[in-house]
């Protein structure tokens, strides 16, 4: 299988990060709210849906501040 370009990887991480976090907290959450009822599949699949849809282009909006903010944080590879 080809590869997708190095330039890519800056929507492809985001897109896989909001994809993984929105599944694991949508699946939390719904089954917090409604327990391990029959429609609980259902209810995460369209909860998950929709916090996919807030989560993907919020990563993509804050990924830059949140970058800017960690290098104020942690040092450089191979120090300053």
């Amino acid at each position: 299988m080809k590869k997708l370009p190095p330039k890519a990887m800056h929507v492809v991480m985001p897109l896989l990060l909001s994809i993984l976090m929105s599944c694991i907290i949508s699946f939390v959450a719904t089954a917090r709210a409604i327990g391990l009822a029959p429609d609980l599949l259902q209810s995460w699949l369209k909860a998950w849906g929709l916090s996919w849809m807030v989560a993907f282009p919020t990563v993509l909006f804050v990924l830059p501040l949140v970058r800017r903010i960690a290098g104020l944080i942690v040092e450089a590879p191979g120090g300053r």
